[in-house]
């Protein structure tokens, strides 16, 4: 790769658009969903599903239910028919009713807090008897992860939960690991999305790319960690993964979270926040020019910094529906070879309640992407002694049918997607498929010295 291809150059900022109002999905989505579920449990004879979920891992729960239990643990109990059965601890009782997919409600007060009332409790076992489980029937189970290969019998839930599962199924020879009928990404139903989908999903691109440009301009010697990270936090929603704002030195004293640390000319900084639908990331350093860099990493710009930005081109300029995971996982291993860039995750995955739901890109991947797929760009450099560089963003795919749906049914999110790609087509010179649709504002835009607010990476 010519380092010659892209300069550092004067443009505007991306526009971004804060206030943005939050769809609330419809009735019929959240019903189509259930329905995809049921479709999915014929294919694979399963008789009855047994959904597990607790606050850190409730997105296949909440695909069906549109909350999750917050604090506590839960069950939900399909089967094939359509029956849904909520297994809810004290607290969570209340929210039953307000369920997108109506229900009956039993109570285990097992999946409570420690040390609260367990008045009426009764074995887990029996409650799920009582919420359908048939012995001798073909059970799935879902945790929230996919096993291969030879993990494929593995499950991902409490023994407790998992023992009272076998118990009402007659034994734990009728059990399958279910997760993948939800985030396959060869075929689980939550891997493509509806019109509706994309647009409740892009509230949460928009608002963490929207912060973290307000950020970005924020960011100035002497200012901390913590004010950052409050710039970057909004609107008072929940967060799909730890908000980051590290300068320095990361992980001393093992924290994760920001701190009272100011920010020092020199210093590396990583800053990252994800809503549901999206996460935005950026590391760069904190200096307005290469001259302000350390000796040691004086040739960022050129050895790490332009390479990366080459592969997130080529892998926006390259996406369109129909190529499978396993070309894009060998763009990215020509573009940025792992063996002399250091990446080891997958280049890019799937998003959507989660930060990271699944992948399709992997080694040899047969995988094709599909309309209605959101993704993230997620590719890591990492060379031993130089600060990393990310610009991690959102986007998705839309076939025809789909735009068009998108423009008529949401025009201010259509808005926002066409602005977007008007800014990354005439500033950036970033050519994407029409395939290609922005959920996020900052894709493609790159400040590597971020003192400097006016210079970004632009092709030549």
């Amino acid at each position: 790769m010519d380092a010659n291809r892209y300069a550092l150059t004067i443009i505007p900022s991306p526009p971004t658009f804060p206030g943005a109002t939050s769809p609330v999905m419809s009735d019929d989505t959240l019903h189509r969903r259930l329905a995809a579920i049921i479709q999915r449990m014929q294919q694979q004879q399963i008789t009855q599903l047994i959904i597990y979920t607790d606050k850190e891992h409730g997105s296949n729960f909440e695909y069906l239910a549109g909350f999750i239990p917050r604090f506590e643990e839960a069950l939900l109990v399909v089967n094939q028919q359509g029956g849904l059965t909520y297994i809810m601890g004290n607290e969570n009782l209340k929210l039953v009713p307000f369920a997108r997919n109506p229900g009956r409600c039993l109570h285990a007060p097992v999946f409570s807090l420690p040390n609260q009332p367990m008045n009426g409790e009764k074995p887990l076992d029996q409650l799920l008897t009582e919420a359908g489980i048939t012995a001798g029937e073909r059970t799935g189970l879902v945790g929230w992860k996919l096993f291969n290969g030879s993990q494929h019998a593995l499950f991902d839930l409490p023994q407790f939960v998992y023992s009272a599962a076998a118990q009402a199924a007659g034994g734990d020879v009728h059990l399958v690991n279910a997760t993948g009928l939800f985030i396959s990404p060869d075929n689980g139903a939550r891997c493509v999305n509806c019109a509706d989908e994309v647009a409740f999903y892009e509230a949460g691109a928009n608002l963490a790319s929207t912060a973290m440009l307000t950020a970005l301009d924020s960011i100035t010697p002497g200012v901390t960690e913590k004010a950052s990270g409050a710039q970057l936090n909004a609107e008072g929603q929940p967060n799909s993964v730890v908000t980051i704002a590290a300068t320095g030195d990361r992980f001393a004293q093992a924290r994760l979270y920001p701190s009272d640390k100011p920010i020092s000319t020199g210093d590396k900084l990583s800053l990252t926040v994800g809503y549901k639908g999206g996460l935005t990331s950026r590391s760069a350093y904190v200096v307005s020019e290469a001259s302000e860099l350390q000796c040691h990493v004086s040739d960022w710009l050129t050895r790490l910094a332009i390479p990366y930005y080459h592969a997130v081109v080529s892998w926006l300029e390259q996406l369109r529906i129909g190529i499978t995971g396993g070309e894009l996982y060998t763009l990215i291993e020509t573009v940025l070879p792992k063996a002399q860039y250091g990446w080891h995750l997958n280049p890019g995955h799937l998003v959507a309640d989660e930060e990271w739901l699944s992948s399709p890109i992997y080694p040899d991947s047969a995988v094709t992407l599909k309309s209605g797929m959101l993704l993230q760009i997620d590719i890591i450099p990492s060379v031993p002694g130089y600060g990393g560089c990310s610009i991690e963003d959102t986007i998705g795919l839309a076939d025809a049918a789909l735009r068009e749906e998108l423009a008529s049914h949401f025009p201010e999110v259509w808005q926002r997607m066409t602005r977007r790609k008007a800014y990354l087509t005439d500033v950036l010179k970033i050519r994407l498929s029409g395939e290609v649709i922005l959920l996020s504002n900052t894709v493609g835009y790159l400040r590597p010295f971020l003192l400097d607010k006016q210079r970004a990476l632009v092709r030549q």
